[in-house]
């Protein structure tokens, strides 16, 4: 038996509402086999993706510059993270993931990409292109009520 549109919506709120506790103490469990806290650990997902200045980490990490330096030199000493010149302006100092950080970070977080692939095998091209339409239309909803929070 089919239940009502609201009780579905209602699902659904739920079921992300759950999954991101999950996620939430998965990455507080990641963190400390990292032996590193929750900003630190931020601080690394943002630069699996591309080396990034310490005003772009302050930002993501919603630190101020003292603070951002504090977390850059943590990491720094535990060998995950280390400075480096830009390439295309030698003025701009990046800070970047070192091969042990990736090395470190693949490990704990492997698994949940492994066993992930293999529960998105399940759906169909149509259904990871809604997913997926989905979790970008979440993410632009939670970043436009983040900034109106911040401004307030």
């Amino acid at each position: 038996m089919t239940g009502s549109r609201q009780e579905a919506t209602t699902a659904v709120g739920d079921a992300l509402q759950r999954y991101q506790r999950s996620v939430q103490a998965y990455d507080d469990a990641a963190g400390r086999r990292l032996g590193v806290g929750p900003t630190d650990l931020r601080c690394l997902d943002w630069l699996v993706d591309e080396p990034r200045t310490a005003g772009q980490l302050a930002s993501a990490t919603g630190l101020r510059p003292a603070a951002t330096t504090a977390l850059i030199d943590r990491l720094e000493r535990k060998g995950l993270v280390e400075r480096v010149r830009s390439a295309t302006d030698r003025r701009h100092v990046l800070v970047q993931m070192t091969d042990a950080g990736r090395a470190a970070t693949w490990e704990v977080y492997r698994p949940l990409v492994d066993e992930g692939a293999a529960l998105l095998d399940r759906l169909t091209v149509d259904d990871l292109e809604r997913v997926s339409g989905l979790l970008d239309d979440l993410r632009e909803l939670t970043d436009r009520l983040r900034a109106r929070l911040e401004t307030r």
